[in-house]
C-alpha cells in the first residue's frame, strides 16, 4: 500500500471515529428523552448476554487457573501464599473481568453490529427506515446501547466468580492451599469497591463496544466489501479504545498505593 493509500485510510478512520463520537452524544440526548423501544432492546439482551456466557466464561476459568499458576510460584517463595487468593480476586475483579469480558464482546457482538447494519446501510434499509419516519438511532442504535451497557457487567460478576473458582481449583489442587486459606485472603484484600469498580468498567466498555459497532455500520460504504472492511475496523477500534479507556479510569478509580500492600 502506498503512503498516499494509506494517509487516506487514515483519514477515512479518523472521519469514522469522529462520526461515532456524535453518535454517543446523539445516543445520551436520545435516551435522556426516554426513547428506548422495549421490544428490541430486549432482543439485543439476548444476543448479548446469554449468547455470550458460555465463551466468556470459560475465557474466565482459564485465565484464573493460569493467573494463579505463575502467582503461586513466586508468592510461595517468599512465604507469601496465603496472599495468592485475595491476589486474583483484585486482580480479576479490578482488571480481568471487565476488560477480557469486553474484549470477547467486541470480537462476537462488536462485529455483529458492524455486519449487520453495514448490510442494511448498503442494501439502502436505513433510507426505507427514513422513508417511514422512524430514526435509525431509536430504531438500532439505542437498544444494542443499552444491551451492552446492561448486559456486561452482569456477565463480568460472572467472568469474576468463575475465574475466582478456577483460581481456587488450582491453588488447592496444585500447590495445596487449602480452600479456606484462599477465600480468608479473598475478604480481606477484597473490598466493595472493587466489584463496583468491575462493574462500572463494563457498562463503560458496553456503551463503546455498541456505539463504534453501530457506527461503523451505519458509516458503510461499497457493498460487500465494505461490510467485511467496516466489521475488521469496528473491532480493532473496539479494542484500542477499551485498553486506552481502562487505563484511564483505573489511573481515576485506583490512585495512591492501596491499604493491601500492608497486608502482605
Amino acid at each position: 500500500m502506498t503512503q498516499t493509500g494509506q494517509t487516506t485510510d487514515l483519514g477515512r478512520w479518523l472521519q469514522r471515529l469522529l462520526a461515532a463520537t456524535l453518535l454517543g452524544g446523539q445516543v445520551v440526548v436520545h435516551l435522556l428523552k426516554g426513547k428506548v423501544q422495549r421490544r428490541n432492546t430486549i432482543d439485543q439482551m439476548v444476543a448479548v448476554g446469554p449468547a455470550s456466557v458460555l465463551v466468556a466464561l470459560l475465557t474466565a476459568a482459564f485465565v484464573g487457573m493460569v493467573f494463579t499458576i505463575q502467582v503461586s510460584r513466586e508468592f510461595i517463595r517468599f512465604g507469601a501464599g496465603s496472599a495468592i487468593g485475595g491476589v486474583l480476586a483484585i486482580a480479576l475483579a479490578r482488571e480481568l473481568a471487565p476488560v477480557l469480558t469486553a474484549v470477547i464482546l467486541a470480537g462476537r457482538v462488536g462485529s455483529a453490529f458492524a455486519a449487520e447494519i453495514g448490510a442494511m446501510q448498503v442494501t439502502e434499509q436505513i433510507d426505507a427506515l427514513y422513508m417511514l419516519k422512524t430514526d435509525p438511532i431509536d430504531y438500532l442504535v439505542i437498544p444494542r446501547v443499552v444491551a451492552c451497557c446492561l448486559m456486561l457487567p452482569i456477565l463480568t460478576i460472572l467472568s469474576f466468580m468463575t475465574g475466582l473458582i478456577g483460581g481456587l481449583l488450582v491453588a488447592d489442587t496444585l500447590y495445596n492451599i487449602s480452600n479456606e486459606v484462599f477465600l480468608n485472603s479473598v475478604r480481606d484484600f477484597l473490598t466493595p469497591w472493587d466489584l463496583v469498580s468491575g462493574m462500572i468498567k463494563g457498562g463503560v466498555f458496553g456503551s463503546l463496544i455498541a456505539v463504534i459497532g453501530s457506527s461503523w455500520g451505519l458509516t458503510t460504504s461499497g457493498g460487500a466489501k465494505g461490510v467485511g472492511q467496516s466489521t475488521t475496523t469496528a473491532v480493532v477500534t473496539a479494542l484500542l479504545t477499551i485498553f486506552i479507556t481502562n487505563f484511564f479510569l483505573s489511573w481515576l478509580m485506583f490512585q495512591g498505593p492501596g491499604s493491601e500492600l500492608f497486608n502482605l
